[in-house]
């Protein structure tokens, strides 16, 4: 019985596959499509305040999303050679070398590598490295980089931080006035906030419709279906893709459809995705009933705007990211996941490439299963990189794990 049960992909998938498609026609046509012509296009972290970049009519581009299609496309491994080769560390994220080896040899990489950016902006609430990367960047193309630094926060949010990283956000914004010859629209930054808190409601609300049993969505469905949330914050294409999202999954749960057929085991998911085993690492879980109900990676863009001033809005949201926090607040994130949504266990992904998230996933761990109970397996392996992974020790650790859940 266990190998007739099967994955049920969304038909939203299409709309999907036509909202991304869009985005990266807009990319690759960007200076000749859309209003004013010549329209700046900026590389852009993750994790910036992308509101603020989105209001000087500057067209935002991630090599981080785009990372992760070279994973996805398994062209990752040859990438990183070539990032390697030019002296790049294989101890470098992954990320950074898929991308940096696309723009030394773009004719490698998907869409042929990403247009030549005019301005790079980055931000290090969820990662060090991009500035140094980012660095690299700015010297190779000889453009203007914009960097804001949000301090790690072991506890609560407080008014000092928050003044240090809007007295920074004021400074970013006259340099893009600058930079574009354009004045601030703090009525346009507005908006664009209004439609971002919308969207991260929708997504909110998305996953936490994942909470009825049978689930009906699978962590896949999370890591695919959160792109236009990275890409598209703060415009209406994201707001509407999520609308449609929202309307199909909550009649899933209407007629108890599950994503995975006869789901018996609900878990939770740490860390960022394997790219290049997107499917097929879930396969050997959905086989035996087991479906990952929710995660702690795509809820990162699921946090809840803070509200006032626009700018200050930003400096508060964007320095409350859960990977700048402390690994005590992780650790009850992780334990409320398990008991909001009913799990059994978790799962979490040491991810070779991403330090910050992965360093202290083992002090998170005991604590978690101590508070809750749940057993958590850690499996090592890499988000975008595949020459890290060992199929069989992998394979056998997660059937193992299975087999302690009744599986």
């Amino acid at each position: 019985m266990a190998e007739q049960r099967r994955y049920r992909p969304l038909s939203s998938t299409k709309q999907l596959e036509k909202t991304m498609t869009r985005y990266y026609a807009l990319t690759r046509y960007h200076r000749i499509w859309g209003r004013p012509l010549r329209r700046p296009l900026a590389w852009v972290t993750s994790g910036a305040p992308v509101e603020l970049i989105r209001a000087f009519n500057i067209h935002p581009v991630y090599p981080e999303n785009y990372g992760a299609i070279c994973g996805t496309r398994k062209v990752s491994a040859r990438l990183c050679e070539v990032a390697e080769a030019a002296g790049y560390s294989q101890d470098l994220c992954s990320y950074a070398r898929s991308h940096i080896g696309s723009v030394l040899r773009p004719e490698l990489a998907p869409m042929g590598g990403l247009p030549k950016p005019d301005l790079l902006v980055t931000c290090n609430n969820i990662c060090g490295t991009v500035l140094k990367w980012y660095e690299a960047l700015a010297r190779l193309y000889n453009v203007p980089l914009l960097a804001l630094d949000t301090p790690y926060l072991p506890g609560d949010l407080n008014r000092h931080t928050t003044k240090y990283v809007l007295d920074q956000l004021q400074d970013i914004t006259g340099k893009l006035e600058q930079f574009t010859g354009r004045s601030f629209n703090g009525r346009q930054l507005q908006k664009n906030l209004a439609i971002s808190k919308e969207t991260a409601g929708l997504w909110r609300e998305i996953r936490d419709l994942c909470k009825a049993e049978p689930s009906p969505l699978n962590v896949p469905d999370l890591f695919i279906h959160m792109a236009p949330i990275v890409v598209l914050r703060g415009t209406n294409q994201a707001l509407n893709y999520y609308r449609t999202l929202k309307d199909e999954v909550r009649q899933r749960v209407r007629r108890g459809v599950g994503a995975v057929e006869g789901e018996k085991i609900r878990l939770v998911w740490d860390n960022i995705a394997i790219w290049y085993r997107i499917f097929g690492f879930f396969k050997d879980f959905s086989r035996r009933g087991a479906c990952f109900v929710t995660d702690t990676y795509s809820g990162g863009w699921a946090v809840e705007m803070s509200g006032g001033d626009p700018l200050e809005s930003l400096a508060s949201t964007y320095t409350g990211i859960f990977l700048n926090r402390s690994p005590e607040f992780r650790a009850g994130q992780m334990a409320q996941l398990i008991r909001d949504f009913k799990a059994h266990g978790f799962v979490m992904h040491s991810n070779r490439s991403c330090k910050p998230y992965s360093l202290v996933q083992e002090t998170i761990r005991r604590r978690v299963m101590r508070e809750t109970g749940a057993p958590g397996l850690m499996i090592e392996a890499d988000m975008s990189d595949p020459r890290v992974y060992a199929e069989e020790p992998v394979r056998n650790r997660v059937q193992a794990f299975l087999e302690t859940l009744g599986a």
